[in-house]
């Protein structure tokens, strides 16, 4: 959480875009990288990044505190977006079309060789998954929020959170050991 976080989404809420700047900075790279983990290409990961700002800021004055993180609220904002962009586009991402692009976004996230090469398995593993389990495996484990804050991001009790992530775990092994 970003100190003083509390002060900065009341400003943001009022207009000022000083304020929302400071959140911007704080979690773009996290909502990025969970984007880029979804789509195909460092592009299409830009754009939706780009547009749950966007629309963050649009809807800045409806924000309300509930006690969860601010980053809760732009994890359900990514979710949708990716939602949308894969319907609109009519068409899911097959794991044999997965381009050397989307690969190599993992890689930049990392710059030793070896680990990139780790992480582009992890990331096709992870691509096999649903959804939901993505998702999971992605806010849990990546951008280490709690069961908390992704039950409230995904709109679902912690309960069915702890399931999905078991099972998520259980299918990766499964996947990582074939």
């Amino acid at each position: 959480m970003l100190e003083g976080e509390e002060n900065l989404i009341q400003q943001a809420k009022k207009g000022d875009a000083t304020c929302f700047g400071r959140l911007y900075d704080h979690y773009m790279s996290r909502i990025y990288r969970f984007i880029a983990l979804k789509v195909a290409t460092k592009a299409e990961a830009e754009d939706l990044a780009h547009e749950v700002f966007t629309k963050a800021w649009r809807n800045m004055p409806r924000y309300i505190l509930q006690g969860f993180p601010f980053s809760s609220w732009l994890y359900q904002i990514a979710r949708r977006q990716v939602i949308d962009h894969y319907r609109v586009k009519k068409e899911h991402q097959s794991l044999d079309a997965t381009s050397e692009e989307a690969l190599s976004v993992a890689a930049t996230l990392d710059q030793d060789a070896d680990l990139s090469l780790s992480v582009g398995r992890v990331k096709l593993a992870i691509k096999k998954l649903n959804s939901d389990q993505q998702d999971v495996i992605l806010m849990r484990f990546v951008d280490d929020l709690s069961h908390r804050e992704i039950a409230k991001a995904m709109k679902k009790s912690e309960g069915a959170v702890r399931l999905i992530q078991h099972r998520a775990i259980h299918e990766l092994r499964k996947i990582l050991q074939a």
